[in-house]
C-alpha cells in the first residue's frame, strides 16, 4: 500500500481540527462570491469608490471638454481629476489604517 502524502496528511490535519473545534457543518466554510466580497468592501469604506467614481466623472467631462475645445473647462476637469485621484488615495489609507486599529 502507498505511503501517505503531505496532502493526504494536509487534509487530515483539517479534518481533525474541524472535529476539535466542533466544526462539522462544512457550509460554514463557503467562500463569498465576487458581488457579495464588492458589496462587503464597499460597507467597509464607502470613500473609496465614491473617489473613483468621482476621478471617472472628471476624467470623462475633462476628456469631452478637450474635444470641443473647451480648454478651461479641460483644464479644470483634469486638476480636478488629480484632487479625485488624491482624495480616493487618502480615503483607501484612512481605511486600512482604521481596519488594523480595529482589529
Amino acid at each position: 500500500m502507498d505511503k501517505p502524502s503531505d496532502d493526504d496528511n494536509f487534509e487530515f490535519n483539517w479534518i481533525q481540527m474541524r472535529k476539535e473545534v466542533g466544526l462539522t457543518d462544512l457550509t460554514v466554510f463557503n467562500e463569498e462570491t465576487g458581488t457579495e466580497k464588492f458589496v462587503r468592501k464597499v460597507k467597509e469604506n464607502p470613500l473609496v469608490p465614491a473617489g473613483a467614481l468621482l476621478t471617472t466623472l472628471c476624467l470623462s467631462l475633462g476628456l469631452l471638454s478637450m474635444r470641443k475645445g473647451q480648454t478651461q473647462m479641460s483644464q479644470l476637469m483634469m486638476r480636478g481629476r488629480v484632487a479625485a485621484q488624491g482624495f480616493t488615495i487618502v480615503a483607501l489609507v484612512t481605511g486600512l489604517c482604521l481596519k488594523a486599529a480595529s482589529d
